[in-house]
Formats: C-alpha cells, structure tokens, sequence
C-alpha cells in the first residue's frame, strides 16, 4: 500500500495524457474528500490574509473548525464505517476507501497545523495589539492567578463531575464534540483515572477584569485552564499527576431503516438517540499526552491509531466565535441596509406585483423581508384561502413558523413539508413540526426514501376572475438569519404554467402524483438529471453547428461522475463552460481533448456563496435556471429538487450581465482551479485594481437604494 505522502501527492498529480474517448478514466476526477479539504483551505485563507477585518478573521477560524467538525461526523465517519466493515469500494478517482483515508489523515493534519499557527503566529498577537488579550497560563500574574481561582470556586467546581475509570467504575459515556480532561491522580499508593469533561453551558473564554489584568481594554482565559489549574479540588486527598486534554467526534451520519419505518417522525427521532453513541471518527489529544493515557483512551473507545490526531495547540476552535461577536465595531465588517422590495403593508400591492411580472430577490444584497411581506400578505388576505410550503432548514426563532400558524388560525389550508432529516436540523424541525400540527397546520414529514431539499412556497388565491396562484421559488433555505450571511435568489411569479408544476411538486410531496415530465421545472429525482442533460447536449449541438454555445454555472458542488461526463462531452464539442463553484468540484479543467474549454473558479468572501443559478446561451436564445440543486448524485437521484426556468428576459439579462459576469470578474477573492486539483489565486493585469464581486454587488443595490 503507498504511503499517506504518495497518496495525497496522487490525488494532486495532473492526469498524463489519457484517451479522450474514454471518460470513466480516474484520471480525469478530483477526489470529492481532497476537493472539499481544498475549499476549507480557501475558508482558512480569509483568517490567514488581511483582507478582512480582524474579529471578521477569527469569525472564519470558527467556520474553518465548524466546517472540520462536520466533515468528521458525516464524510470521514462514512470512509470509516466502510473501512471497519470491510465494504470494497473505490471512488471515481481510483481511489480506495483505505488509501482516501490516508489522504484525508494528511491532508487534514497539515490544515489543522495551519489553522493552530494561523491562531497563535498571526490572530492572537494581533487581537493583543487591539487590547484584546487570550492569556496562556504562563501571563496569569497572581493577581489573575486569584480572580481564576475565585471564579473557579463560584461558577465552574460546581458544575463539574469527575468520573473515574477503573475495573470498578466503567468507562463513562463520553458525548460528542466534548472537551475533556483525562486526569491522572496517585491515590492509596496505585496511579488512578478519572475523567473532566468541561461544561459546554460555561464560556471557553473567561473573562477577567481590566483591573484584575492590570491591562486596558479585555483579557481572557480558557476554561480549560482554569480547569486545570484548579483540578486538585475534585480530588482531596489523591495527588494530581497529570490533566491532558482530549476532544472527540462521532459519527453523526443518520442512517434510517426506512424500509422498516412505519412512522418517519418516531424513526428519526429514535435515530437521533441512537447517534449519542455513535463511533467515534476522531480523537483529538494533546501532544504531550503520555502513551499509557492515550492508550486507555484508544482502549476504551475501541478505535484505531489513525483515529487519533495530536496537536501542540489549541483545540475546539469552533468556540472562537465568541470572540468573533465582542462589541468592536471597528474591527468588523462595515454595516450595510439591503435594498428592501416590498415592506409589510398593503397585500393586493404585492399580488398585483407578481401578477404583472416576476420579481427577482438577491439575498443578501436585498432584504429577506420581500419573501415576509409576501407570506404575511397571504396570511392577511382574506381572498387567500391555502399556503403550502416546504421547510428544509427552519432555524430556532422563524417568523414564518408564527405566520403559518396565524394563517391556520384563520381558517386558511395551510400545508407545510417540514424534512426531519435535514443534517443537524433534525431536533429543531422535528420540534417546528410539532409546534405546526398542534395548531392544525397539515404537516407532512417528507418523504420516505428522499429528502426534500426545493425552496417552494405556494399561495392560492380567490380572485374576481377566478383561482390565482402565486409563487416564490429559491436557491436558500426559508430563514432570516442566513440569508443575512448566504447569497441566494428568489423568485416571486403568477406564470400560470408555473404554478401548474409547482401544484404537481405539493401534490408529489402530499399526495401520491408521480409526473415525471415537466417543462418550466427541472425536478429531481424523476426529471431533473435528464432535462439538465439535455439541456448541456443542446448546447453542444449548437456549438458543432457554429451557434453560439456558452454554458455558465454557478453553484455550490459539482460531484456527480454521469454529469461531470456530460460537461466534458459538451467541452469535446467546443462549448465554452464557465463554472463558479464554492465548494467540492471533481472535474478536472484545462485536460487536452477532454475538458480544455473549461474554466473553474471558487469564490469565498465576506458572504456565502451558496446560489444555484445555470446559464445556457442557447444559440442566441439565452435561458437560465435557478433553484434549489448541485450537481451531485444526491441533488439529482435522493432528493427532491426544484429547477425554475427564469423567463422574464430583464431578469435573465440581469443575472447574466450583473450577477454572472461579476462573479467572473472577480480578481480579489477568486481562486482558479488547476488540472491538478489546486487552487491559485486569479491573475490581476500589472496595475490592475482588484475587483470585489460581492463588494460590487452591495455597491449596486445601495446605489438602488438611494435611487429609490
């Protein structure tokens, strides 16, 4: 087997000249896990450079950890859970699951490595220069040494519980993403263990007083340090001979026997529990951790050596978004008024609105409020009489939960997918779905096999000419908060052909329809891998007949190994393709006979780039599509997902000449993907300013603003 080096060097090779005709060849594929280890890199770059504001920087030190968490408890737990049951799998790029493994160990350690020196060289030092101090155990003066003494005594000895294990005490559960200290004590004469987990409900950063410091501005110290400088107190009478600090990460990845599920509800919420104890896909310990300490660890959790990560730094720092959110005006992102399309108010203005042409919303450029207002002038009309929605990702505090209910209340058929299985989201929307039938929603739990993943919104009403329907389709989830922080589109219509799919979706979801054709919506699963085909080998068409033939996409992973063919055959055919991807994209541009028409670029900035929007120049004829779908084989096969043609030509012409060529002309937070799976910044012309295209952006909506 090679080693873990060659490995992660082959995943970063640039293919040697391979048979155009053959497209499954793996040379032609980035390892999806070394493509998003890749993006998470390009997060880390924005708390590495000096582009942003600080506390902005340590916010991304908190995204970068987040993200990492993540991707154990879901990608490598997967790797791993095939690893240990012996399933033979080999991934498009040729990799097997042992050898993405290695990759991932190597790949990851060094990022992680990165991260901590990000941290300690560059971030620390310079929050210090702001009078914002994160002491290390050597700065405590006595004066400190007292204050942590004394908060210890009030707030944290209290809430801790040492639990010893030894043939007569089992080892305890340990839950995930925890902090905990492996204590080693000398008591009666024999070396003993305990364990200390630190109590996530108290602050990682505790703070101190200016004149405690004796330092103007805020000073800090981490809990685990005021743990371990105090850690004898649990253990009177026993020698304290060593506290190491460890972190562990489960697998998270929910796996339902659906076909054994009579009620979904019940499943996932019994699934849920079941996670608690989920194997671990990480153990993170300190480097100084003594052998027979980690070995009882290693033991105790019935995992492998590869398992473990060692650091000589911090960990957790997911919990660094605390400082992220110090009142520090100065050293964040200047504040900015979105442009504000329709305010609560007058519900026929709205109405009338749509029925006289789409509407577009680019969040967060422009306020969310538009979609509120829109679904709070369905709750107060009395001519409305049904509202149906789909809820993937809710968030803890929605509005929309409160106008759904009114709307109930008021006697309206309202009917709401709320998907349990949405990644992390299950606990709160199994609690909204709750909260929504109690008060006589029709709730419907998604559906068995799928998630439902489309941003719908359907609003019938009774008018003087008859039934009108009016919807809202989007690329981002129906939550207030990201789409403060997530770009996404939105768009509101009255197109009677529209509203015709957007019914048949409801009634897919809610009922047993099962059309598998449809004309102004790409849905998946049935449809939408079929149409977008067509769609790419039109274009093709149109290039081998000397048309114009350009495709533009932009989205957030582009994974699927049938779809990545497709492009390549229409780049074989000489359509020009421009991909803006944020994330995982195992397509390998710039391949002589295979992919040379083919540009890739990532853009990650003050926002996330989180819009679904493809753009096919159609022979002169241009057409785009936005919605709710990547181009990864679960958007197309395992979910349900909805494409929306975007017909109004002003609206296309302003997402193509506005949005698109923006996104392209980005100089400042692009990078370009290279054949051989890296990523380099965009070349600027000597002279040239860099361009900013989420920048520009809020520059245009605020220049629209002040127009009125």
């Amino acid at each position: 087997m090679p080693s873990p080096a060659n490995t992660a060097a082959v995943a970063r090779r640039s293919p040697a000249p391979v048979d155009p005709a053959d497209l499954t060849n793996p040379a032609l594929y980035i390892n999806r896990e070394l493509s998003w280890l890749e993006f998470n890199q390009r997060v880390l770059m924005q708390a590495q450079g000096d582009r942003h504001p600080l506390l902005e920087r340590i916010k991304f030190v908190s995204i970068v950890a987040t993200n990492f968490d993540e991707f154990f408890m879901v990608r490598v737990a997967t790797l791993l859970r095939k690893f240990r049951n012996g399933v033979e799998d080999m991934s498009p790029d040729g990799l097997t699951t042992e050898r993405q493994l290695d990759a991932i160990r190597v790949r990851a350690n060094r990022m992680m490595a990165d991260l901590e020196r990000c941290w300690s060289d560059v971030l620390r030092p310079l929050l210090a220069a702001e009078n914002i101090r994160i002491l290390e155990r050597k700065d405590f003066t006595p004066a400190v040494t007292r204050h942590l003494r004394d908060f210890y005594a009030r707030n944290v000895h209290p809430v801790l519980t040492p639990l010893a294990f030894d043939p007569g005490h089992p080892f305890p559960f340990i839950s995930n993403l925890s902090m905990n200290l492996a204590v080693v004590v000398e008591h009666n004469g024999r070396t003993r263990f305990a364990r200390v987990k630190l109590p996530d409900v108290l602050p990682r950063f505790v703070p101190i007083p200016s004149d405690v410091a004796e330092q103007p501005g805020e000073s800090f110290a981490f809990l685990e340090d005021v743990v371990r400088l105090n850690v004898g107190s649990l253990f009177p009478g026993a020698a304290v001979r060593g506290a190491h600090l460890f972190r562990i990460v489960r697998d998270t990845d929910m796996v339902i026997q659906e076909d054994e599920a009579d009620d979904l509800l019940e499943s996932v919420d019994r699934t849920l529990k079941e996670l608690r104890y989920g194997d671990l896909s990480q153990l993170l310990v300190e480097s100084s951790m003594p052998a027979r300490v980690l070995n009882i660890l290693i033991e105790n959790f019935e995992i492998e050596e590869h398992v473990v990560t060692r650091t000589s730094g911090r960990m957790g720092f997911g919990d660094w978004s605390a400082l992220a959110k110090l009142h520090r005006p100065r050293l964040k992102d200047a504040p900015f008024s979105p442009h504000v399309l329709w305010a609560n108010g007058d519900g026929d203005a709205i109405f009338d609105a749509i029925r006289e042409r789409d509407h577009l919303v680019h969040h967060p450029f422009e306020s969310f409020s538009a979609v509120e207002a829109f679904l709070r002038a369905a709750v107060d009309d009395p001519h409305v009489i049904a509202i149906k929605l789909t809820l993937y990702r809710i968030g803890p505090n929605s509005p929309l939960v409160d106008l759904l209910i009114q709307a109930a209340d008021a006697g309206k058929q309202v009917a709401v997918l709320v998907e349990l299985k949405a990644r992390f989201d299950e606990r709160n929307n199994i609690e909204w779905a709750h909260r929504l039938e109690s008060a006589g929603v029709h709730v419907v739990y998604g559906l068995l096999h799928l998630k439902t993943h489309c941003k719908l919104c359907l609003v019938v009403r009774k008018e003087v000419d008859g039934i009108m329907r009016y919807a809202h389709v989007g690329t981002g989830n129906y939550n207030r908060v990201t789409s403060q922080i997530y770009t996404d589109f939105g768009l509101f219509t009255a197109r009677p052909e529209v509203l015709d799919e957007v019914t048949e979706v409801f009634n897919y979801l809610t009922g047993y329809s099962n059309k598998r054709d449809y004309d102004e919506l790409l849905v998946a699963p049935h449809h939408l891998r079929r149409a977008f085909s067509a769609l790419v080998e039109r274009e093709a068409e149109h290039a081998r007949e000397g048309r114009p033939a350009r495709i533009v996409i932009k989205n957030n992973s582009v994974a699927d190994p049938e779809m990545i063919r497709v492009l390549y055959r229409a780049s074989q055919a000489g359509v020009r393709i421009d991909m803006i991807v944020r994330g995982v994209c195992c397509l390998r541009p710039g391949i002589p006979g295979v992919s040379e028409t083919i540009r890739v670029r990532s853009v990650v900035g003050r926002f996330l780039e989180h819009s679904r929007l493809y753009y096919f120049e159609n022979g002169g004829q241009p057409e785009a599509l936005i919605g709710s779908a990547d181009l990864m084989e679960r958007n197309l096969d395992r979910r349900v997902e909805a494409l929306c043609r975007v017909r109004d030509p002003d609206l296309r012409s302003h997402l193509h000449d506005v949005v698109l060529e923006t996104m392209l002309a980005d100089t400042d937070r692009a990078m370009v993907l290279r054949t051989d799976g890296s990523y380099r910044p965009v070349r600027r012309k000597p002279g040239a300013k860099p361009v900013n295209a989420q920048e520009k952006l809020l520059r245009a909506h605020a220049a629209r603003r002040r127009a009125g």
